[in-house]
């Protein structure tokens, strides 16, 4: 019974690297949509009282950004390093790709642009109803671009990975850099201490890490973070 209840579930890397993720269920994800939705209406507020004395000028660039904050919204928070808006964020909540690796742009994209579809007949109602209808809880814009939406906690490397202080990187990495250290750090239990150290040395710049003086640093670094990516913080 246990079982039959529990929605986690496995998903594989392009490199082999099991993940585990928990989809987030209806409630949440309603939680959340309603704090995005408080926050696009003050943006948008906030840009109708900035233009307004623009006159016919300034209600046409209105017309730009209530676009601009109603599709584009979504799509510019999910691709940074967290992966989610400020209501799925304040939800623990994060979108990611069906593999369990960082949503892409043309992901990201089309999820949110399908909510036009997910809106019908009213007040999203087939994508309500998709949801009910999944144990992976996907609306059909997440059916249609392969992503999911997730408790940013729960995304987990099967297997034991080294304990490392959770350290942000130097600059925002892109889905494959991420993807390139957490296949490292997952490997860790199966190569010995030297490869893990000499791999670690040798891919430190090409995903923006300053290489120390000593290589067990880079490496306890670069484990620090693979912890943050995957949603560890101090």
């Amino acid at each position: 019974m246990s079982a039959s209840l529990d929605t986690r579930f496995t998903a594989e890397t392009p490199e082999g690297i099991a993940l585990a993720l928990r989809p987030a269920g209806v409630v949440p994800r309603f939680y959340a949509f309603i704090i995005d939705g408080f926050i696009r209406m003050v943006l948008f507020f906030l840009a109708a009282f900035a233009l307004d004395r623009l006159g016919g000028f300034g209600a046409g660039v209105i017309l730009i950004a209530f676009f601009a904050i109603e599709w584009l919204y979504p799509v510019i928070f999910e691709l940074t390093l967290a992966g989610a808006t400020p209501g799925k964020r304040s939800l623990g909540l994060r979108v990611v790709m069906d593999s369990g690796l960082p949503v892409t742009p043309a992901a990201s994209l089309l999820r949110n642009l399908m909510r036009s579809a997910d809106f019908l007949p009213f007040a999203y109602g087939f994508g309500f109803a998709a949801m009910l209808m999944r144990s992976d809880f996907k609306r059909i814009g997440d059916l249609a671009a392969g992503t999911l939406v997730v408790y940013a906690k729960s995304v987990t490397l099967h297997g034991p990975l080294p304990e490392a202080p959770p350290e942000a990187p130097d600059r925002p990495l892109s889905p494959r850099e991420q993807a390139a250290v957490i296949a490292w750090a997952a490997r860790s239990s199966r190569i010995t201490e030297a490869r893990l150290i000499e791999l670690a040395t040798l891919a430190a710049p090409g995903v923006g890490m300053a290489g120390q003086a000593d290589s067990k640093l880079t490496a306890q670094r670069m484990l620090g973070v693979a912890q943050w990516l995957l949603g560890k913080r101090r």
